[in-house]
């Protein structure tokens, strides 16, 4: 696959690319209009009703989990309000062969979409009696649950994340089987569905609060019995903070302690490490000029002196401005003062370092 296919290939699913985030974990997804689904791994979306979801056609928005696979790691979505995302073709044959050159799409690590090319290496990889592709494209925490395509944009499969013996390795649930499931679906009149992962049968979820399988029996994680997710501890503080402050909490969650919030034209990362008790708030204002930086690093040095709890770095080109605090000296009116501080400050030095040094404004 030449350089500007791989890049056209990719640029056309962007659009169809969904940001998945949870209390518990973070995914990617993909919108299918022939269904008007969205698709994701089980995985991404277990112990949850209802996900955020993001996507470069429509804002970001709670959206309900309509269907549940466990045994093929399948999750289906409801399509997102207000969105005018196209439709992507499905490859209609099975001929896929080892070496084919392939390309998987993602949001890695929570991160803006990315791309990586890799070649079929086994089309018919069994893992707990279920057959993958397994491909050299390689996937990270975040990638799980987007689709794998070939070269011509033909949608052929749906990444998985796995670590088997300390090793990365990409799987894909091949089409056809995403095909029954999406197939399955769409002929029932229910409009929530789970796989029963002991007899393998589809089966409706009534919204009657049953625990078990109407067919065999067996205990069934039904999407009606899944309790909302209500956050504790310092997590609550933190949400509580961030509503305080005119963000919706809900829509901010990016994952296990973890959030994430725009600010002006400053996209604002507000995360808890449980472990250390750190909590940290960074704010990526901007990215520093194609040249003449040093102007920049000389303001940025001296307003660190100045600065009175936050300070400036730059990681990746991009101008960040922090703020830390350890868990033990926080209370709701403490994190609302420094956060309130660090937003407002954000908001201030963007402006400065775009007018006044050529800094460039961050996409989002």
């Amino acid at each position: 696959m030449g350089a500007n296919s791989h890049l056209l290939i990719a640029d056309r699913y962007k659009e169809v690319l969904i940001q998945i985030a949870t209390p518990y974990s973070i995914g990617t997804g993909f919108y299918l209009a022939e269904f008007d689904l969205i698709v994701t791994n089980e995985h991404v979306v277990r112990d949850n009703r209802e996900v955020v979801i993001d996507g470069e056609h429509f804002a970001r928005q709670l959206v309900e989990v309509l269907y549940l696979d466990e045994i093929f790691d399948l999750a289906f979505l409801k399509a997102p309000r207000d969105h005018n995302m196209p439709s992507v073709s499905l490859r209609s044959d099975s001929d896929l062969q080892v070496g084919e050159v392939v390309l998987s799409l993602g949001h890695p690590f929570g991160h803006n979409h990315q791309s990586k090319e890799g070649r079929i290496d086994a089309i018919d990889f069994e893992e707990e009696e279920i057959s993958y592709y397994e491909h050299s494209a390689t996937l990270s925490p975040g990638n799980s649950g987007g689709p794998l395509i070939d070269t011509k944009g033909y949608l052929i499969g749906v990444n998985t994340f796995l670590i088997r013996s300390g090793q990365e390795i990409g799987y894909s649930l091949p089409l056809y089987k995403l095909k029954e499931g999406l197939e399955t679906y769409s002929a029932s009149e229910s409009n929530y569905l789970v796989k029963c992962g002991a007899c393998t049968q589809v089966i409706a979820d009534l919204q009657d609060q049953r625990q078990r399988c109407t067919l065999c029996g067996s205990k069934v994680g039904y999407i009606s019995n899944i309790p909302l997710y209500e956050p504790i501890g310092i997590n609550k503080q933190l949400e509580e903070m961030l509503s305080e402050l005119d963000h919706n909490a809900v829509l901010s969650r990016r994952g296990p302690y973890n959030w994430e919030v725009e600010q002006g034209s400053a996209l604002i990362h507000v995360a808890y490490h449980e472990k250390t008790g750190l909590i940290t708030g960074d704010a990526h204002l901007c990215t520093i000029p194609d040249d003449n930086v040093l102007p920049l690093y000389s303001y940025l040095l001296k307003a660190n002196y100045e600065l009175e709890g936050l300070s400036f770095t730059v990681r990746d080109n991009e101008v960040i401005l922090s703020l830390l605090i350890f868990d033990q000296y926080l209370n709701k009116l403490t994190a609302l003062r420094l956060f309130e501080h660090l937003f407002k400050m954000a908001d201030h030095y963007d402006d400065i370092l775009v007018d006044d040094f050529n800094a460039k404004w961050l996409t989002f």
